[in-house]
């Protein structure tokens, strides 16, 4: 070629390819299987079949795929590819409509398939009986696979554990009832509704799904067959790798769009035109050394670098060769590598093929082509350290590692859990492949060894699959696939599922996984049946419970702080707060958890209580079961026989009590201040007053009767003392102070305990001194004072200085109102 004549600038080149890109990209096809009575043979090449007889592990595969019991022994059949059985739908496409050239405008348009290509041309018959309710389905697709559910339920929970393959045929049979009724829904309905572009979605998703679980079974039965099998029957397991190519394939995306970016004959031309400008003109200006010769090595020999763009380009290409090789489309790169004008790279990806002279043993008199490399051996060794040598491209390092079995310059560029699955069965394959070539003969040994780490490796698929699962992600993946099928079922509200499959995640995850649909759950019943599907599931009922309280407990976005000291008799209770009182229906259904419903109910009261939300809190005590600190007690007897409680238990118990203790006090004095409130008014007659006016006040005389309000008075008062007192005074160490100090540490109830004294107690006393003082006992009143300063109770500590002053202002009033009196300061008589 006349370098001189042929080269083009940078500048032109860009404009050329960018609308020549624009052109193709504008003029994409939808592609199409082929007929159900095409011959693979009749198209140019079968995209996934013909692609596979280039494939190294694919020299030594058998037509014959171990599927016993299976109804489907094709392999093609599984990766949906070449001649299906009669069971898959096809719609017919002209013959040889499916080459893969790079030269033909729209090859690459077969590479990813719509949703609508794997429709069938099933005929409009009176054979098609579908339900007239399912068209007029806002999403018939949607409506007609959610039955996939508890069909695949009930299909695990009829097979035993050994039922394996009966079991992965019924899943392949439930998919594939599901996309003929879609069929023909989609064929019955108009193609300009929305509703049908929605439901071939879902066809397509099922069919894929279908190929899945027909994968899976094959995969089964590969496990069932013995080692010295699959060693000398040509390695079934480059299944698993056709597999996974054929989903990298659907992944591509636009890389088409970027094809002809590398259109072009002419290698590295950026670095090129420079070299051009620097001979032609004089070299002074030009400072960057760059290579002085283009051949493939002149960068690594030189040391020198390419031209930026080149060196751009060159990476760019790398990456677009291993993803083609990644997807299994070896040919297409050595295509793309030629029309890049980087026919040597084409011819390195060409060197794995053994060797094979027809001519040995012919005899013919017509020469016939020599196919293969006959220096294999020293090819895949030079690939291998190629592979290892850093100062290439990471992913020209992955492409020949691809080509030797290197595994460890290969992980490098895997980014998805599928990709490094392929990488390890690629070289699982490739040495497997290796073993069988050195122990039939056909391999030269004395040419050149391959290094040790290759010989040695020693894959199997269980050591693979141990490789697989030391991988940080291999269980996450698994657990984020069952976490969003969960996410799915809470959204349709397969209420009978989510609890089996939830149980089939971690157990910490299972718990906090179910909890959180649980917080939706509202109406009683439904919280009924929603444990009882989690105790057949066998999930951690009472953890699940407790992390429910604990999750709406902890909605809370007041702190814990000092409320104000006004008589105040309560604050509203909002619909947060509300929630928080429901929430402990959940530990009330199982007696067992009646010590568990003590101490979340004690945590959520004190939250209210700390925020003077006394109703609230009362809702919550109302909840308790009555008998719960007898049950408990009655637990305690049966299981532990004569050892002690659980001190964690005692406790509750105890701020259980301490509470009720508290609120009986709130209700007395809210009682109490409503009688004080509202005397009654004595009857008046009024002057000159008529018949009728002195009927009436009679009958108001009567009624009016001042010692009946005056005694119900007096009684209140001390029953509200008595309340009080039983607060102040709480026997064995105090009001909100634990019985036993050897639980475990649990330092945010402690604060919120110790909080609580120092808020309700002072309140508590001043609430008595209003009561004291308002009914004229101003006595009692000043004694009140001996208790708050006794040592036995310390009561004085849980007061600020600010209400010190305040109680000790207090104790001055009623000793002023009874020297008024005529006693003396506390109450008693002036001695003469």
């Amino acid at each position: 070629m006349d370098w001189s004549q042929n080269w083009l600038s940078p500048v032109v080149r860009d404009s050329e390819v960018t609308r020549a890109a624009r052109r193709k990209s504008s003029h994409k096809k939808v592609a199409f299987p082929l007929a159900q009575d095409e011959s693979p043979s009749a198209s140019t090449a079968t995209p996934a079949r013909a692609l596979l007889r280039h494939t190294p592990g694919s020299l030594i595969k058998q037509s014959f795929t171990p599927r016993s019991a299976l109804k489907n022994p094709d392999v093609s059949a599984i990766l949906g590819t070449g001649s299906r059985p009669s069971r898959f739908v096809n719609t017919p496409r002209p013959k040889g409509s499916f080459s893969m050239n790079l030269d033909d405008s729209d090859w690459t348009n077969s590479l990813y398939p719509s949703p609508h290509s794997m429709l069938g041309d099933a005929s409009f018959t009176d054979e098609m009986n579908m339900s007239a309710v399912m068209l007029k389905e806002e999403d018939p697709g949607e409506a007609a696979s959610v039955s996939l559910f508890p069909e695949f339920l009930h299909s695990y929970l009829r097979h035993s554990s050994s039922a394996v393959f009966d079991l992965l045929e019924d899943y392949e049979t439930i998919c594939q009832d599901k996309v003929n009724t879609l069929q023909k829904l989609v064929l019955r309905s108009s193609s300009s509704q929305q509703k049908s572009s929605k439901t071939a979605s879902i066809t397509w998703l099922l069919q894929q799904e279908m190929v899945t679980w027909r994968l899976i079974t094959s995969l089964y039965s590969l496990i069932r067959l013995t080692p010295l099998f699959i060693y000398l029957f040509g390695f079934p397991l480059q299944l698993v790798v056709d597999w996974l190519e054929s989903i990298a394939k659907d992944d591509i995306g636009d890389f088409s769009d970027n094809i002809e970016y590398y259109a072009k004959s002419v290698y590295w031309e950026n670095t090129l035109h420079t070299l051009k400008l620097r001979r032609d003109q004089s070299s002074a200006g030009f400072s960057r050394p760059l290579v002085t010769e283009l051949d493939p090595d002149a960068p690594i020999r030189q040391k020198r670098p390419l031209a930026d763009l080149d060196r751009e380009d060159d990476a760019r290409l790398l990456r677009f060769l291993f993803t083609l090789i990644r997807a299994g489309m070896t040919d297409d790169a050595q295509r793309l590598c030629k029309r890049c004008g980087q026919a040597w790279r084409a011819a390195t990806l060409e060197g794995w093929k053994l060797y094979h002279d027809p001519n040995i043993n012919g005899g013919g008199a017509e020469l016939q082509p020599v196919e293969g490399n006959p220096q294999r051996c020293v090819w895949k060794v030079c690939c291998w350290r190629m592979a290892e040598e850093e100062q290439f491209n990471r992913y020209e390092r992955a492409i020949y590692a691809v080509l030797s079995g290197n595994l460890r310059q290969l992980l490098p560029v895997c980014e998805t859990w599928e990709d490094t699955v392929w990488a390890y069965f690629r070289v699982l394959v490739d040495s497997l492949l290796e073993q069988e070539l050195r122990s039939s003969g056909m391999s030269h040994e004395d040419l050149e060894e391959l290094p040790r780490e290759y010989l040695e490796a020693s894959w199997t698929m269980e050591k693979v699959f141990e490789e697989l699962q030391a991988t940080e992600s291999k269980e996450e993946v698994c657990v984020d696939v069952l976490k969003a099928y969960i996410s799915l079922l809470v959204k349709e509200k397969q209420v009978e599922l989510i609890a089996f499959y939830v149980s089939n995640l971690p157990a910490d995850i299972a718990v906090t996984q179910y909890a959180r649909f649980l917080e939706e759950v509202i109406e009683t019943e439904q919280r009924k049946r929603c444990l009882e599907f989690a105790s057949q599931a066998g999930l951690d009922v009472a953890a699940v419970t407790k992390t429910v309280v604990e999750a709406i407990r902890d909605r809370d976005s007041e702190e814990f702080s000092h409320h104000d000291l006004t008589p105040a008799l309560d604050t509203g209770t909002s619909a947060e707060d509300q929630q928080k009182i429901d929430v402990i229906d959940w530990l009330v259904f199982d007696p067992a958890q009646r010590a568990e419903a003590l101490k979340q109910s004690n945590a959520i009261m004190r939250k209210f209580l700390a925020s003077k939300k006394h109703e609230a809190a009362k809702l919550v005590f109302a909840k308790v079961p009555e008998d719960s600190i007898r049950e408990i007690y009655r637990q305690w007897e049966e299981q532990r026989m004569n050892t002690a409680a659980p001190p964690e238990e005692e406790n509750a118990i105890r701020e259980h009590l301490c509470i009720r203790a508290y609120l009986e006090a709130h209700e007395a004095f809210n009682e109490w201040f409503r009688h004080m409130n509202s005397p009654p008014i004595q009857p008046t007659m009024p002057a000159q007053a008529k018949f009728t006016e002195k009927v009436a006040f009679e009958m108001k005389e009567k009624e009016y009767k001042y010692e009946n309000w005056k005694g119900r008075l007096d009684a209140l008062t001390e029953e509200v003392k008595e309340r009080i007192y039983n607060v102040l005074l709480f026997v064995d160490g105090g009001w909100m102070v634990d019985v036993r100090d050897d639980a475990e540490e649990d330092s945010e109830r402690s604060i919120q305990m110790a909080l609580l004294r120092r808020l309700c107690l002072p309140m508590m006393t001043f609430l008595l001194l209003t009561v004291l003082q308002r009914t004229e006992r101003h006595q009692e009143s000043l004694h009140l004072a001996d208790i708050i300063a006794s040592d036995q109770h310390r009561l004085y500590e849980v007061f600020s200085k600010d209400e010190l002053q305040k109680f000790l202002q207090k104790m001055r009033e009623s000793s002023l109102l009874l020297l008024d009196k005529g006693l003396d300061p506390l109450g008693y008589e002036l001695q003469s």
